[in-house]
């Protein structure tokens, strides 16, 4: 069996998107196709290239698999055209996959509506912004509903991508694709290990940053939320009204963030084992620690370390 697999060339594509389906279906059981979407001429890349194919919106009519590499963030303007050929694909049972921000391609053409999208975490609210009907999952790398698939940012491309070959011809033919390219055919855990940490505490001159700082000093040490009212000088139910006023989230949730910002921290930057970790950062102990990364990152602090840890740790003692 052939699978034909059509990748669309949009304005201003991200180059490696791009190039990610083109590598991972280029070979034995698919038939690849590139896909113009501009009426004519070349089309816009990167970097000042141009890039062309030889074949059109028609070649949507007989796909297996339709492939929407991401788009331009700022001004893009998916075509008629191709919101028309996305649809009718659909209509016929033909999957479509996103990749990155090629999910505002699909909810544009109305296909995400009421179902579970991926995408870069960095565009989460942009899309449920733009598109509230589309139950937007900012945390997995990939999501398969069926006929439609949606991911990530950059390398969930190449997850999604590997995740249709295990799909259409099995788990060794995903990893023999995963060694020629060199990735792994299946990662641990989900997005937000690669989201930003929390936002920076205001400055110690502006409403509760003095009280944010201190306790970011103390991290270590059990911290209640009266400790840090009175330090603030009013009420528990003022400072709890006060606080998210100011930080977006209760006084306990952001804690917590803080905490398991400052556990990343260690385990990427130090050779303190888990249990030093937990202290530290004031999880408690070694099993908190991996319920906190379990609930918060879908991993492990061991597989987390693995990933992320820089070259050569700081030593410190576990004392």
């Amino acid at each position: 069996m052939v699978l034909r697999v059509v990748v669309t060339l949009l304005e201003e594509t991200s180059l490696f998107e791009l190039a990610v389906p083109c590598a991972v279906f280029a070979g034995e059981g698919y038939e690849l196709t590139l896909c113009a979407t501009a009426p004519e001429g070349a089309q816009r890349a990167p970097g000042g290239l141009r890039l062309e194919a030889e074949h059109g919106l028609e070649s949507l009519r007989e796909a297996d698999l339709i492939v929407v590499p991401a788009c331009m963030m700022d001004g893009y303007e998916p075509p008629a055209a191709l919101l028309d050929a996305l649809r009718e694909a659909h209509a016929r049972g033909a999957r479509i996959a996103s990749l990155c921000s090629g999910a505002f391609v699909l909810a544009a053409a109305g296909l995400l509506d009421g179902r579970p999208a991926a995408t870069h975490w960095m565009y989460a609210e942009e899309l449920r912004r733009r598109h509230p009907y589309v139950r937007v999952d900012d945390r997995s790398l990939y999501v398969d509903d069926g006929l439609i698939l949606t991911s990530a940012g950059t390398a969930a491309a190449i997850d999604l991508c590997l995740h249709i070959v295990r799909g259409d011809y099995g788990t060794a033919a995903a990893a023999e694709i995963g060694r020629r390219m060199v990735v792994a055919p299946h990662r641990e855990g989900d997005q937000t290990q690669y989201a930003l940490p929390p936002a920076p505490v205001p400055p110690q001159s502006e409403g509760l940053g003095q009280v944010l700082g201190w306790a970011l000093a103390r991290l270590h040490r059990p911290l209640t939320i009266a400790e840090l009212a009175s330090r603030a000088g009013v009420s528990t139910r003022t400072f709890g009204r006060r606080f998210a006023a100011e930080v977006g989230v209760t006084p306990l949730k952001w804690l917590n963030q803080q905490r398991l910002a400052r556990a990343r921290e260690l385990l990427e930057t130090t050779d303190l084992g888990v249990d030093a970790v937990a202290e530290r950062s004031g999880l408690g102990s070694a099993d908190s620690l991996r319920q906190h990364f379990h609930r918060a990152l879908a991993t492990t602090p061991a597989a987390y370390r693995r990933t992320f840890r820089a070259g050569t740790p700081k030593r410190l003692s576990s004392s």
